[in-house]
């Protein structure tokens, strides 16, 4: 059995390899029939137009080899990259603001102490690509500057990628215009979205809602490392790259298909909790188990599971949760 997966993690004392393999090995076949397709599709372009079978295609997963290509074109980064030539070397070579480099540094070996790849005696290290692509994004968005959480997902940028520009591309895509506002220093967006995905438990899981209600736990407690990070180091990797793949395409209603499902098919787990750190400790332990291995089956929940969700629906209520955000602040 491998200790390491093949992204660098090592995996943990108690990991499942039989039920592991099981899902793997039909996978496998899963992914070689995508690959045939996408290599049909792509042709060796740089361009892929938005349509209804591009969305079918990434809703199905994006294979390892064409994952960097595709994420770079439908999330604009590609584009953003051919209009600004050598403008992230430029940020580079900038004099650097003395108090971004040092909160970057302590996070440096924070950053995935579980993969091999980022350790200091690996060669290559990848905590040199990482600190730039934070150190170059700090300097190119000000307002936002650093802050953790960052750091994971500029990492896992790194290990599909292997580029870091186009890392830091990737990155602008995301923090710039995918996700609203999770990183500035207020964290308004993200603490709006965790409201607004209160709000959806009300309508789409209510019981498990008023359970959050009745014991007094805030949304911020049990979900906010899934909105900072992702689901980096929340869910199995390869869950969390088909996750990117449709976020990167769809956008941001993507982590609240996401949280729902993983709510509503946990629900009688979930309500089984009888006080406070019972619910935190449930809602741990929905983000693991054969349920969220199985990717491919996931990935298909979260388009059926929460029923519609419309951007149209969390706008909505986002501009609602705003307001309530900001009163409360």
């Amino acid at each position: 059995f491998c200790r390491v997966d093949p992204y660098g993690f090592e995996r943990p004392e108690d990991f499942d390899y039989a039920s592991y393999e099981a899902f793997f090995s039909r996978y496998l076949v899963v992914l070689t029939r995508r690959a045939i397709k996408w290599s049909k599709l792509l042709k060796g372009k740089n361009s892929i137009q938005k349509t209804l079978k591009v969305k079918r295609y990434i809703r199905k997963g994006i294979p390892n080899e064409h994952r960097a290509v595709v994420w770079m074109i439908v999330s604009g980064a590609q584009a953003n990259m051919e209009q600004n030539p050598g403008y992230y070397h430029r940020l580079l070579e900038e004099e650097k603001n003395d108090k971004l480099v040092e909160a970057i540094k302590t996070d440096m070996n924070r950053t995935f102490p579980d993969n091999v790849k980022f350790r200091k005696n690996a060669d290559p290290c990848l905590q040199h690509p990482l600190y730039n692509v934070l150190a170059a994004y700090g300097h190119h968005n000000k307002a936002v500057g650093y802050c953790q959480g960052m750091n994971f997902i500029a990492g896992y940028l790194i290990l599909i990628t292997k580029n870091e520009e186009e890392s830091f591309w990737l990155l602008d895509a995301l923090i710039g215009r995918i996700l609203p506002d999770y990183y500035s220093p207020a964290m308004l967006g993200l603490k709006t979205d965790q409201e607004v995905l209160g709000e959806l438990v009300k309508m789409k899981v209510p019981a498990v809602a008023e359970l959050m209600e009745r014991h007094g736990v805030m949304w911020t407690l049990v979900v906010s490392r899934w909105f900072i990070c992702l689901f980096i180091d929340i869910l199995p990797v390869e869950t969390v790259l088909r996750i990117w793949d449709c976020l990167f395409y769809e956008g941001s209603k993507i982590i609240f298909r996401v949280a729902l499902t993983l709510i509503k098919q946990h629900q009688a787990f979930i309500l089984e909790a009888t006080n406070f750190p019972d619910i935190c400790d449930k809602f741990k332990q929905i983000t693991k188990g054969t349920f969220v291995t199985e990717c491919h089956s996931f990935m298909q929940k979260i388009f059926t599971d929460p029923g519609s969700l419309s951007m149209a629906t969390i706008n909505k209520l986002r501009e609602a949760c705003r307001e309530k955000v900001l009163s409360q602040g």
